[in-house]
């Protein structure tokens, strides 16, 4: 995972050492085992240890299966990790967050502020990316995906949906989701969430 943000941030290594302690504590905070987490998520005991540690970054499944188990989004977990964000939030300054292995990269464009109930989200898929997400952090959220360029495929509550530049798909999230890029393009898209 590679987060690059403003030059105030503290940089990819400190975000990914206060991902990691943020992590540790919504376990703790639970009461929840190491093992009992896995029997959660369905990530092994020994890979929750070390992301707890920050000797492994998480992928973007991986990371959407704790989102879950903890009910947050991804953005408001990353969020957390960061000082508050600014009502102006000037290019510059959007956190980006890599994940290499699947090809995934996402900007915070809009991120999660206090007494607002949305965030906005640029999502660019490699050619080939293929990301599922087991269920959304929160039952029945709220989101709108609008295509910017290329072509994505996306599966919401068991419905496939190929979308092309400039359509929109909406939908409250219950159950598994997944993302592909076909190709041969990348593809690039906005992601409107609503939180309940």
């Amino acid at each position: 995972m590679r987060n690059e943000g403003p030059s105030r941030d503290p940089g990819p290594d400190q975000v990914e050492l206060q991902l990691a302690a943020r992590l540790a504590e919504l376990r703790v905070e639970r009461g929840w085992s190491l093992e009992e987490l896995a029997r959660r998520t369905g990530v092994s005991r020994s890979t929750l240890s070390r992301l707890e540690r920050a000797e492994i970054s998480p992928t973007a499944a991986q990371l959407g299966r704790l989102c879950t188990a903890y009910e947050r989004t991804m953005s408001r977990l990353l969020a957390e990790v960061e000082s508050e964000p600014p009502q102006l939030v000037r290019a510059s300054e959007q956190t980006v967050w890599r994940d290499e292995t699947s090809g995934f990269v996402r900007r915070s464009v809009s991120p999660p502020h206090a007494g607002l109930r949305g965030e906005v989200i640029e999502g660019v898929l490699r050619p080939g990316a293929d990301i599922s997400y087991e269920g959304p952090p929160v039952p029945g959220l709220e989101q709108h995906i609008w295509v910017l360029e290329g072509t994505v495929e996306i599966t919401a509550n068991g419905h496939a949906h190929e979308l092309r530049a400039g359509d929109c798909l909406r939908f409250r999230l219950w159950g598994r989701s997944r993302f592909r890029c076909p190709g041969p393009e990348p593809v690039r898209y906005a992601v409107l969430v609503v939180l309940p």
